[in-house]
């Protein structure tokens, strides 16, 4: 794709808007409803994206105010008219604080899509999708079809029908399985698509406006790759969404959970990887590189809640397993801290989101020290008398990342004051995280958050009054960090596109091999007379035929058959899907009075033969190809930048029909 791109910036209005919770059961569907879409969502997205464009709209005049009123200060020379400035930037930007909460408010989508569960678990941070408007491509279609496939147009509205139906119903997937796969295959229809219709010599003329994912900003393109993209980010936020609502307290959810995340990191990678020059900020390189950093540390969180499932609080093992995987979940969400801190992304990010990673940051450090103390204090198997104490020792001492000074763990003494230190760092990281709960607005209207920091934070007191003792005047013990260290390794699953089988929905067009909009042709009609030696051709492979070669004076030479034709009709019945056997069958069945055949010469044939006639001939318009290739690949890079382009290799391979060697003379 080679298409430049245009981002406006305008906001506009339209019927269409960013995720928010939907009243219908998922997957809900009619008859006349394609499975994997839930059209009932649509209004509430509607005045959700409605709302959006008016804050967007208001924040734009505040900002040309503030501008306006800061060149004003900086020029004036006047005391009072600089006093009247400075009075009327305080409220403008008051005015824009206000309105930027208000917009993060509608933006943040984790109080949306969380399990329905009564169980109390940490909730996931989710991703809305991004919506786009509804356009008709029915008449660039038709003209494509016209012009290019002289074909009649007309016969092609189903076709067309059919296209359309699929990507409205692609606006709106429901949240399972069934949304998946209509948007899986959507994007698959997508590359027949532009097999079908994108000429590199010419454009067809249709914009693709699509919302970001987080603020609802618009985006107007023409290259098809930015259509495809936005469908693969989608295909990883509704995995965001699907994961989020499992339900975490079974081992069943957590698995479907570790899944869903899995697939949501690497559609979001495969999208990094494969599509540049994004021109909406949701999917640029740095924001996609933090949204697969989130979902491999919120699956890193699911596997920690899989193995706190299993504590036994008197099982020394899975005690300082839980701390170790507790550890790594501290480690990796501070690691998407970074990644929302970058330059791109910190004005970016909802304040929501950067609140919630810091939040679990200082948990899961705390939930670690939390469970080392219990197997300090409790774990079993530490008498003098176990077989296994040397063993058991060896792991306390190697679960921290250094060895605790000056303390003797075979003593159960300093046992507990190594315990009691882990405890006080537990607590004062609780009380970190209920702080940072506090500040942020949207997690404070989270009530299980609330209820889970406060239990956490309520069993450190607790533990930590059971093992204080009123006579204890001992130094305190310092605890070193707890090393981390995980049992599942995160398995980014890129998208399996071929688990969705399709058929191109333009495949009366002919095979794609041929009648693609890349390939330029010119159709003749010829009528054969079998003759004393047969007809003079010989035909090879199927979907189309192919004319492999034509007998010098024969009956097919003299029609104006030539090497490389393609059969595409014989007696007015049209052929181009018909294989090889079904095609000598009709030609060795025609009659005295002889057959009509339509063909097809592609360019590229004509262009050979008229390029061949001598050796030197052939150096020579071999160089001056070379040449302008050589400037056409240095004019396509000085605008690589500005383009919004998907890779070579990328594309969705697919097989057209089975070509076969066998040759047959008539």
């Amino acid at each position: 794709m080679t298409e430049k791109y245009s981002n406006k910036s305008e906001f506009m209005m339209c019927d269409s808007g960013s995720d928010e919770d939907i009243t219908a059961e998922d997957g809900g569907s009619t008859e006349s409803v394609r499975k994997g879409c839930d059209p009932l969502v649509s209004t509430q997205r509607s005045k959700l994206q409605q709302r959006r464009a008016k804050l967007n709209q208001q924040i734009n005049r505040e900002l040309r105010l503030r501008s306006g009123a800061e060149n004003l200060y900086r020029a004036s020379s006047n005391q009072k008219v600089k006093e009247t400035v400075a009075l009327e930037l305080s409220f403008v930007n008051s005015n824009l604080q206000l309105l930027k909460e208000e917009l993060e408010e509608l933006n943040s989508s984790m109080n949306v899509y969380q399990t329905e569960s009564e169980t109390v678990s940490v909730p996931m941070i989710p991703l809305g999708l991004k919506e786009t408007k509804e356009i008709d491509m029915t008449v660039p279609l038709q003209d494509f079809i016209s012009e290019h496939y002289s074909e009649d147009a007309s016969l092609y509205l189903n076709e067309i029908r059919d296209f359309m139906e699929l990507r409205q119903s692609m606006r709106t997937p429901s949240r399972n399985e069934a949304g998946q796969e209509l948007l899986m295959d959507y994007y698959n229809q997508l590359y027949f698509l532009d097999q079908r219709f994108y000429s590199p010599h010419r454009s067809l003329g249709v914009h693709f406006h699509w919302y970001d994912s987080l603020t609802g900003v618009p985006s107007v393109q023409r290259a098809l790759a930015f259509e495809k993209g936005s469908v693969l980010f989608n295909i990883g936020a509704l995995y965001t969404q699907i994961g989020a609502r499992q339900d975490r307290s079974t081992l069943t959810g957590i698995q479907s959970a570790i899944d869903a995340f899995q697939r949501a990191a690497g559609a979001f990678l495969y999208l990094q990887e494969n599509f540049s020059h994004a021109p909406s900020l949701d999917m640029s390189s740095p924001a996609l590189s933090m949204l697969v950093r989130l979902m491999v540390a919120q699956v890193q969180e699911c596997v920690c809640e899989k193995v706190i499932l299993n504590v036994q609080h008197n099982n020394l093992n899975v005690l300082l397993q839980a701390a170790q995987e507790a550890a790594r979940v501290s480690d990796v969400y501070s690691l998407v801290l970074q990644a929302m801190s970058v330059e791109l992304l910190k004005d970016y990010v909802p304040f929501s989101w950067i609140s919630m990673v810091q939040v679990k940051t200082h948990h899961f450090r705390a939930l670690a020290h939390y469970y080392t103390a219990v197997a300090l204090c409790d774990a079993s198997g530490m008498s003098d008398e176990d077989e296994d104490e040397g063993g058991g020792i060896k792991a306390l001492v190697q679960v921290h990342t250094r060895r605790p000074e000056k303390l003797n763990l075979q003593d159960p003494e300093d046992k507990r004051r190594l315990g009691k230190a882990h405890l006080r760092k537990a607590i004062i990281r609780h009380e970190e995280a209920l702080r940072l709960h506090g500040v942020c607005k949207m997690l404070r209207k989270m009530d299980i958050l609330q209820e889970v920091l406060s239990h956490a934070h309520a069993c450190s007191l607790e533990k930590y009054s059971e093992i204080d003792q009123e006579d204890d005047f001992c130094e305190g013990a310092e605890a070193p960090e707890i090393q981390s260290h995980t049992q599942q390794k995160p398995d980014i699953k890129t998208p399996d596109f071929s688990g969705v089988r399709v058929t191109d929905i333009f495949q009366r067009l002919g095979p794609l091999s041929v009648f693609a909009a890349r390939n330029r042709w010119v159709r003749r009609h010829a009528c054969l007379l079998r003759g004393e030696a047969g007809l003079g051709l010989t035909l090879r492979g199927d979907s189309p035929v192919l004319v492999a070669g034509v007998l010098p004076g024969g009956c097919a030479a003299e029609a104006g058959l030539r090497e490389g034709d393609y059969i595409v009709a014989v007696n007015g019945a049209d052929c181009r899907w018909a294989e090889h056997a079904e095609v000598i069958h009709t030609l060795k069945s025609c009659s005295e009075r002889g057959l009509e055949l339509d063909v097809i010469t592609l360019h590229s044939h004509e262009v050979e033969r008229r390029m061949s006639p001598s050796p030197a001939g052939e150096k020579e318009c071999q160089s001056g190809s070379q040449r302008r290739a050589g400037r056409e690949d240095e004019r396509r890079s000085s605008s690589s930048l500005r383009n919004w382009s998907w890779r070579l290799g990328s594309t969705f391979s697919l097989s057209f029909g089975n070509f076969r060697e066998s040759e047959s003379m008539f």
